[in-house]
C-alpha cells in the first residue's frame, strides 16, 4: 500500500543510517526466546497497521476467533511507524507481534534479523495463492518473512469527457501518449496537461522505471553484505529522458503529489490523465469527487507496441517481529487477517480502504473482477488492473530504501527546478547511493 498522504514518503535519512548500521551488526545476531512459555488460553496478538477502516477488520477478526484476540495500534503511517518500530527493536522491547510493512522496507528488517521466518509455522502453504513476483517480495527460498496484503499495479486513468472534447484517442504506447499530449496542448491552448509528474514520490517514479525494465538493485538477504547498485541503468534513464522532454515541452505538469494544487488539477480538468496504482480508483474518487462518472481506466502505455511490461507502485504486507511472545499465533494472524478466504475482510478492504488485493483467489473472484465503479461510469476497472498485476516481473529493493528514495526525489526535483539534466541527476544518485552503501559496510558489486 502506498501511503495515501504522500508526504510520509519523505525520508528520514538519519534514521536509515542508524538502522542500516544496526542491520549489519546484526547479521551474525542470535535468536529469540519468543517461543517460551506460550499461554494456554486465548492469545493476545499486538498489531501495528495504518490501513483505512482497519478497526472494522480487527473487530471482524476478534468476533470470529476465540483462540486469538488482536490488540491494534495505529503507530503512524509509513516512516512515522518505521521510526517507532526501529526504536523498539533496538531497545529489545515495545515492538508489536505483527507489523504492517511496505514491500520496499522488508529488506531492512530482514537484514537485522528482527523478522520471524513464518515458514516454520506454515506460511509456505500460502505460496500458491500469490503470483510469483508478489511472493518473492516477502520470501527468500523457503523462508517467509511477511504475508502480502495489497499491491499497486499501474494503469492510466483518463477523463473520457475531456478526451472527447479535445479529440484525443487512448494511447497504447508512450510515443502515442506524447503525441496525444501535443494535440491536447494545442486544442486546450495550453490550459490542460496530459498529466502531472510527481517528482516528490519515489514509489511513483520507481513504478514507471520498473515497467521499463530497470533493476536498480541486486540484493539477496541470503548474502546480506553484498549488493549491486544500478539506479542509473538504461531503463531508468529511458523513463527520465522521456519525462524530462514531456515537462520541458509543457506537456506534463510537476505539482507535488498530495498537495492542494495536485488535487485541484485532478478535479478541475487541468490533468486529463492520472497514471495510477491499483489503489488509485478509490483514492481518486476521494480527492476529485466533483468529477464522478467522468473517468475511465485503460492499460498503461507501453514502450514497445504490443508489449505487456508492467510496474508496481506501492504494496504492503504483514510481518511477525522477533518480540512476538507467541510467533505461531502471530503468524496465524498475519496469514488470516487479510487471507484469501476472508471475503468479509476483503469486502471492507476493497470498498472502504481502496486496497488492491494480492491473493489471486480474491483477484479472480466475481466480487472483485466484476465490481462496477460508479465513479468510473460503471466501468469494471479491475479488468484493467488485474492483468497488469499478473504481468509484473520480480523486482529487488535495497536495505536502505528510504535513502534511495531521498536521493531519487531530491535529484529529480532539483533537475525540474533548475532545468538541468534528469539523467545527470540519476548519475549523481548512483554515486551517492554507492558511497552510502560502502560507508554502511556493504560490499558493492
Amino acid at each position: 500500500m502506498n501511503v495515501r498522504n504522500f508526504s510520509v514518503r519523505r525520508s528520514v535519512v538519519a534514521t536509515v543510517a542508524a538502522v542500516t548500521a544496526l542491520a549489519l551488526a546484526a547479521c551474525s545476531g542470535g535468536g529469540s526466546d519468543a517461543d517460551a512459555d506460550k499461554p494456554s488460553g486465548p492469545v493476545t496478538v499486538k498489531v501495528w497497521a495504518w490501513y483505512p477502516s482497519f478497526q472494522k477488520i480487527v473487530d471482524l477478526y476478534n468476533s470470529t476467533h476465540t483462540d486469538i484476540k488482536i490488540e491494534w495500534t495505529n503507530a503512524g503511517a509509513g516512516q512515522d511507524e518505521y521510526t517507532k518500530l526501529q526504536t523498539a527493536l533496538k531497545a529489545g522491547k515495545g515492538a508489536p507481534d505483527v507489523v504492517m510493512l511496505e514491500f520496499q522496507e522488508l529488506p531492512t528488517y530482514q537484514l537485522t534479523k528482527h523478522l520471524v521466518d513464518m515458514g516454520k509455522y506454515g506460511a509456505n502453504d500460502l505460496k500458491g495463492q500469490y503470483v510469483d513476483w508478489a511472493w518473492k517480495q516477502v520470501s527468500t527460498g523457503d523462508k517467509v518473512y511477511a504475508i502480502p496484503v495489497d499491491a499497486g499495479p499501474m494503469a492510466m486513468l483518463y477523463r473520457e469527457d475531456l478526451f472527447k472534447q479535445y479529440g484525443l484517442t487512448i494511447p497504447k504506447t508512450w510515443d502515442e501518449y506524447k503525441a496525444q499530449a501535443e494535440k491536447l496542448k494545442t486544442a486546450s491552448a495550453g490550459k490542460a496537461f496530459m498529466t502531472d509528474f510527481g517528482g516528490n514520490d519515489g514509489g511513483f517514479m520507481t513504478g514507471l522505471m520498473w515497467q521499463a525494465g530497470s533493476k536498480p538493485y541486486s540484493y539477496d538477504t541470503a548474502n546480506p553484505s553484498n549488493i549491486g547498485i544500478s539506479v542509473n541503468d538504461a531503463g531508468a534513464k529511458q523513463v527520465m529522458t522521456y519525462w524530462e522532454g514531456m515537462v520541458n515541452s509543457g506537456l506534463a505538469d510537476t505539482k507535488a503529489y498530495g498537495t492542494t494544487d495536485f488535487y485541484n488539477g485532478l478535479g478541475s480538468g487541468k490533468y486529463v490523465t492520472y497514471l495510477a496504482a491499483g489503489w488509485g480508483p478509490g483514492y481518486l474518487a476521494s480527492v476529485a469527487k466533483t468529477t464522478a462518472g467522468k473517468w475511465r481506466a485503460a492499460p498503461l502505455p507501453q514502450w514497445t507496441a504490443g508489449g505487456n511490461a508492467q510496474g508496481d507502485w506501492g504494496g504492503s504486507s504483514f510481518a511477525v517481529t522477533d518480540q512476538a511472545k507467541n510467533p505461531e499465533a502471530a503468524t496465524k494472524v498475519a496469514m488470516e487477517i487479510y487471507g484469501a478466504k476472508n471475503t468479509d475482510a476483503w469486502k471492507i478492504g476493497i470498498d472502504e480502504a481502496y486496497l488492491f488485493p494480492t491473493a489471486t483467489p480474491v483477484l479472480e473472484s466475481d466480487a472483485f473482477l466484476k465490481k462496477k465503479y460508479d465513479f468510473f461510469g460503471g466501468q469494471t476497472v479491475n479488468d484493467v488492473f488485474v492483468p497488469a498485476y499478473k504481468a509484473i516481473l520480480p523486482f529487488s529493493w535495497s536495505p536502505f530504501n528510504s535513502y534511495n528514495f531521498n536521493q531519487l526525489t531530491t535529484g529529480i526535483n532539483g533537475a525540474i527546478e533548475k532545468k538541468t539534466s534528469w539523467t545527470a541527476a540519476l548519475d549523481t544518485a548512483q554515486a551517492n547511493v554507492t558511497q552510502y552503501a560502502t560507508q554502511q559496510g556493504f560490499k558493492v558489486q
